[in-house]
């Protein structure tokens, strides 16, 4: 019976391995993840708190407190994070400034995205002259300054929220592109893509349907990196006084303003760097543990 046993448990072990997609067994290997999974949780917290935070506040955005100007965090009158040098509630501002900064950070990595990834799937499974230029036109774009690039399209445009996540959104697709050509060009050597060449798919049908869902493990990894580095790019315009507008705010609004106030209110400053740099620290988590689950060495 032990005997027996042995054979039916391995049996059983076999036929739920054989079940598993790859996708299951990177699930499994990120959850095995304390590190990234601490990090989607802070992350989660952070996003909810980005969301419903500023409305357990009495005060709201534009509130001025004359009685109540640049004071330490306190209890008092609901002032949980102080107010600036304005008497305006740190807590709201900190938590509105957390939703316009997470916004961009999401949206302008989205606009990258796309454009990266049509792009790259586009350039690596055409091939020859039409790859070519295409990467050219890249390394072009790369030897420019791309923040100073930002700042003119900015400068241009205007502070407008949207403008502001397209123009940093139209010029950090590059590395994207890189990666799915490489992943591309990897890819279309597959028996899978010649037989979808060979039924007479078009070229466009291929790249949509199989080229760009299998290229898709790096892409989500680099995302990860991706969405911190939009929201420090914003955060860097918006210290410049080239970000988004009042009344909206964001850390790299408030951040600037902490910084000219350090001396006399530090949490002006350290409870939203503390908060950018926990976010920071979130999104790397995940892109080791995502990194980790999807390297095909450990499939």
């Amino acid at each position: 019976m032990t005997l027996f046993a042995a054979q039916r448990d391995a049996q059983v072990a076999l036929m739920e391995a054989a079940g598993r997609s790859p996708w299951h067994d990177a699930a499994r290997r990120f959850a095995a993840n304390r590190a990234a999974v601490a990090g989607v949780g802070g992350l989660v917290f952070l996003t909810l708190m980005a969301i419903f935070a500023p409305g357990l506040s009495p005060h709201a955005i534009d509130d001025l407190a004359w009685d109540a100007i640049s004071i330490a965090p306190t209890r008092e009158n609901s002032h949980w994070f102080g107010t600036d040098d304005t008497g305006r509630d740190m807590w709201v501002l900190t938590w509105m400034g957390a939703r316009v900064s997470l916004t961009i950070g999401v949206l302008t990595t989205i606009v990258a995205l796309s454009i990266g990834v049509i792009y790259g799937a586009t350039a690596g499974f055409l091939g020859g002259r039409t790859d070519m230029w295409m990467m050219r036109f890249v390394d072009v774009l790369y030897a420019l300054p791309l923040l100073f690039f930002i700042i003119i399209l900015v400068t241009i445009f205007g502070r407008n929220i949207f403008l502001v996540f397209l123009a940093i959104g139209c010029v950090e697709w590059l590395t994207m592109a890189r990666i799915v050509r490489g992943q591309t060009m990897s890819i279309k050597r597959k028996d899978f893509i010649e037989a979808a060449v060979a039924s007479g798919l078009s070229s466009a049908a291929i790249v949509r349907r199989h080229v760009i869902p299998n290229a898709i493990g790096p892409v989500i990894v680099y995302v990860t990196t991706l969405v911190p580095t939009n929201i420090l790019v914003e955060s860097y315009l918006s210290f410049l006084g080239l970000g988004v507008q009042e009344p909206l705010t964001s850390w790299g609004v408030l951040i600037s303003r902490g910084a000219n106030a350090i001396e006399t209110a530090p949490w002006l400053l350290l409870i939203p760097a503390v908060l950018l740099a926990t976010t920071m620290f979130c999104f790397n988590f995940i892109g080791d543990g995502l990194r980790d689950a999807l390297d095909p060495k450990d499939r």
